[in-house]
């Protein structure tokens, strides 16, 4: 397929990838997976056992999966085999416990994924890793989860890693725990060691915000108060580890809240006059069906659900949390990968480049002010650079902090972080799912954490106005992108003598300069295939030192994509106004369909904003880019 084409003949689905391009790979996982077993669309819960290094995690999941009848058959004899050939006493944790270097240190070193059920329903068990080297691991597994299993041992109490496990679920919002007290038998099953653990132990949880649902005795070894209970801790009437899993909440179960659901991947299908345009991802909140009317974030884009969409299956009526789904929109209107799809009725998510987030470092180097990461959330990307660390935390002691410049590892950081693009997202504190991200430093994950706020942009630390605004621009492509009559030509004329003023070399490439040589034409494609030349050029007069100021009718978003990959340094700026205002300065009523940017650098209202105020605000945010790149 030609890039400048816009079309294309196929006969399975086109995906775009999340640059909003065409992404043809065979091998790509479809999200509409067929489900042969209707009993697995029943409500599957995340749990995550975490706790203090051999204190019973992996025993307690072993023996839990042993009692209930749920091993693959022939697995614990397998493992019991397998001990007798190496002269080790059998344990149950060796029942997850299954990578060689796990067996020979006696280690959990992975999060171990266990499928588990119950009468009541089917769960997905992570059995995290103890040693604060794993750290990491843990994390990953917590940050699946929607409750947690929290174990220490009797015999040693509460130790470092059960307070910063603790505290780690506090932070990643999982705030269904139950505490299960391991090797009863040490203090000899006594009651008054018992509540001398749940006192100690909930008045550290109260601290970070954490109420139990129960704290529960137990002996893994044995199965007491696991599955079945105990006849020598009868003092006990609370509820089984088993019973204490059946009365979390099952995200699945949860679908009342507000519906959220980041978009994974849009599927184009152009074969037999089939135009559908499904927009896919896994719902992590609410119920979305037919008739909807949705609204995307951050472009703030709106329209109605036309159909639910199925793969080797019949669509269903209505789709939930914890679904993979997909749906047609009534209008074909732009969306791509990184978008948030809410409903327009229910509360919505918050939009910002600015936030204030708990960050829990894991990365060998550590996290430094001033540098720049890749912050990851849901299913969108975007360049983070870290602007403030507010306070760094003890996750053991809960002692902060202040005046650091760095974060190192395995220290947890309220920090203040500046974005390149704008992101939708929930608060902590509000719904946990969609505050969770991870920072990405020089291709790996580093680091993992939750946005507390959103912030208002900080105040640039000097701006000029009006006539005597000088701006310095550095060698990059300056797109500036709207509908006819939203004052692109105008602004960029303004940018380019101000930046003249400067010494800087600037090449301006509009209607006026280059409509001779490259006419604007009057189709889409005409259109798309000049938007790519002129994106060609501006990037050769970038790689020749120029700051290249674009102001062209460029409506299509891929043709603008492409604009953007071939570049630099690109910097888009959308620039629109009200179609009162359009159509009085000269926009034709039977103009080409315009596509909004999703994520422009700078949007400018040019219909609020005269000619020179519109100019100080893209100077302001040029001087922020500036100083931090």
């Amino acid at each position: 397929m030609s890039v400048l084409s816009g079309s294309v003949t196929t006969t399975r689905p086109r995906r775009l990838d999340e640059e909003g391009l065409p992404f043809d790979d065979e091998t790509a996982p479809n999200p509409f997976r067929a489900i042969a077993d209707p009993a697995e669309v029943e409500a599957r819960m995340g749990i995550v056992i975490v706790g203090h290094v051999d204190h019973g995690k992996s025993t307690i999941i072993g023996r839990l999966l042993a009692d209930t009848g749920t091993l693959p058959e022939g697995r614990l004899e397998q493992i019991k085999d397998l001990c007798a050939r190496t002269s080790k006493p059998f344990e149950y944790a060796f029942l997850l416990d299954a990578l060689k270097d796990e067996r020979a240190q006696g280690i959990t070193i992975d999060a171990a994924r266990v499928f588990f059920r119950t009468p009541k329903r089917r769960y997905l068990i992570l059995d995290a890793p103890g040693h604060v080297e794993f750290l990491k691991n843990m994390v990953t597994g917590a940050a699946r989860a929607e409750a947690a299993l929290l174990v220490l041992d009797a015999g040693e109490g509460i130790q470092e890693n059960t307070r910063r496990h603790a505290y780690l679920l506090s932070m990643l919002g999982v705030r269904q725990i139950a505490v299960v007290v391991n090797k009863m038998d040490l203090v000899g099953c006594r009651q008054e060691a018992f509540d001398e653990f749940a006192r100690e132990l909930g008045a550290f949880l109260a601290t970070i915000d954490m109420t139990p649902a129960a704290i529960i005795p137990v002996i893994g070894r044995d199965g007491d108060n696991l599955a079945m209970r105990s006849t020598t801790m009868s003092w006990y009437t609370g509820p089984t580890v088993l019973e204490a899993l059946d009365a979390f909440r099952s995200q699945g179960e949860g679908v009342e809240g507000p519906f959220r659901m980041p978009v994974q991947a849009v599927f184009k299908f152009t074969n037999d006059g089939d135009d559908r345009r499904i927009v896919a991802g896994t719902i992590d909140s609410g119920r979305l069906r037919v008739g909807d009317e949705v609204v995307f974030y951050p472009s703030g884009k709106r329209t109605r659900v036309k159909s639910l969409e199925a793969f080797n299956r019949v669509a269903p009526s209505v789709a939930g949390a914890g679904e993979s789904t997909g749906f047609t929109l009534a209008q074909q209107i732009y969306v791509t990968r990184g978008e948030l799809a809410t409903l327009a009725h229910e509360p919505q998510p918050v939009t910002a480049t600015r936030i204030r987030a708990s960050i829990f470092w894991l990365g060998a180097r550590p996290l430094q002010l001033g540098r720049n990461y890749t912050l990851k959330l849901g299913t969108a990307r975007v360049s983070a650079h870290l602007e403030h660390i507010e306070r760094v935390l003890d996750a053991s002691t809960l002692e902060s902090v202040t005046g650091r410049t760095a974060v190192v590892r395995n220290e947890v950081a309220d920090c203040v972080i500046k974005l390149r693009h704008p992101i939708a997202f929930d608060r902590a504190s509000e719904l946990a799912a969609t505050s969770r991200f991870v920072l990405v430093d020089n291709f790996n994950i580093s680091g993992g954490g939750v946005v507390r706020d959103a912030l208002t942009a900080a105040t640039p630390r000097t701006t000029s106005t009006g006539d005597g605004a000088v701006v310095a621009l550095r060698p990059s492509v300056l797109w500036l992108t709207g509908e006819r009559g939203a004052g692109k030509s105008a602004l960029a004329r303004w940018l380019a003598g101000r930046a003249e003023h400067s010494g800087a070399k600037v090449e301006i490439l509009d209607d006026d300069t280059v409509g001779a040589l490259f006419p604007a034409g009057e189709s889409r494609q005409e259109q798309d295939l000049r938007a790519r030349r002129l994106a060609w050029l501006a990037s050769r007069l970038e790689a020749h030192g120029a700051a290249v100021v674009v102001a062209i009718d460029s409506a299509d978003e891929e043709a603008r994509r492409y604009a953007r990959s071939i570049a630099s340094e690109f910097v888009e700026i959308h620039l629109n106004a009200s179609p009162e205002i359009l159509e009085a300065r000269g926009r034709s009523r039977d103009g080409l369909a315009y596509e909004a940017p999703v994520q422009p650098e700078l949007r400018l209202d040019t219909g609020r904003l005269s000619l020179d105020e519109a100019g100080a605000e893209v100077i302001a945010w040029l001087q922020e880019w500036s100083s931090q790149s």
